[in-house]
């Protein structure tokens, strides 16, 4: 089983770097992308989960409602990209059903940022996907941690993906920089050994985001724009050549079927 997932927010990134962008253009730029990723997954009939922000699903209200009439889980993914505090989690899971009556169940932090379980389990979700099980420095120290789903407390974590004994990430960066056939070749490895392919994007990725201005490293604009939307479906079709299936993470972690110990 595949499960993509996207995590739409306002596109702050180049602020990390010290580079240039207005607000306006940070949510123009991730509603350009998203408006290029619904209709490939629409026409391979595919269903992935969306985690965003309060901030983002306010200023494109029209986009979230399009996402959920073609069946994709919406998820929370706080209120900001870029300023968090803890009672974010209930009120940005309340604010995005209450906008588009939908359930909420699940939750990924920006940038992957370590969260309180019991913060969590308290504001009502029943999954939590921010968790790379792998050593990135100065990012993530989670080389110990399953790479399947488990439970820790009331709170189910559902790890992405990563590949061999040396928990190589599948996550976007891998996915522009890594030769296709590598990154499909780890995929398959990750899918035998876990029973599935938990990888992970961002509207900005299918947008133009090599502006100078931004101050972005190159890796981080590597194959984005046209590039990234032919790299993307010509992923989907290896898959589906393959006979991968793909889904929601809400209804695959549902259909585990885990007990809570």
């Amino acid at each position: 089983m595949i499960l993509l997932s996207f995590d739409i927010e306002e596109f702050d990134m180049p602020l990390e770097y010290e580079g240039e962008i207005r607000f306006d253009e940070q949510i123009s730029i991730s509603r350009q992308g998203l408006q290029q990723i619904l209709p490939i997954l629409k026409k391979h009939e595919i269903k992935a989960t969306f985690f965003s922000t309060v901030i983002f699903a306010e200023e494109n209200k029209d986009l979230i409602k399009e996402l959920l009439s073609q069946g994709h889980e919406l998820a929370s993914h706080t209120w900001f990209h870029s300023d968090f505090k803890e009672k974010h989690l209930a009120e940005s899971k309340q604010k995005l059903e209450q906008l588009f009556h939908t359930k909420v169940v699940g939750l990924r932090m920006p940038r992957m940022s370590p969260v309180s379980q019991n913060a969590v389990a308290e504001a009502g979700y029943f999954y939590n996907s921010s968790i790379n099980p792998t050593w990135l420095p100065g990012r993530y120290n989670n080389f110990k941690v399953s790479r399947k789903a488990f439970w820790q407390g009331k709170v189910l974590q559902f790890p992405a993906s990563v590949a061999t004994s040396f928990r190589i990430p599948l996550f976007w960066l891998s996915f522009h920089n890594f030769p296709i056939w590598f990154y499909r070749f780890l995929s398959k490895l990750s899918i035998e050994s876990t029973g599935f392919l938990n990888i992970y994007f961002h509207p900005w990725e299918f947008s133009n985001i090599s502006d100078p201005k931004y101050k972005l490293p190159a890796y981080t604009f590597r194959k984005t724009g046209i590039q990234m939307e032919n790299r993307f479906e010509n992923f989907i079709v290896w898959a589906k050549n393959n006979h991968y299936q793909f889904g929601t993470i809400a209804d695959f972690l549902n259909d585990l079927n885990l007990k809570n110990s």
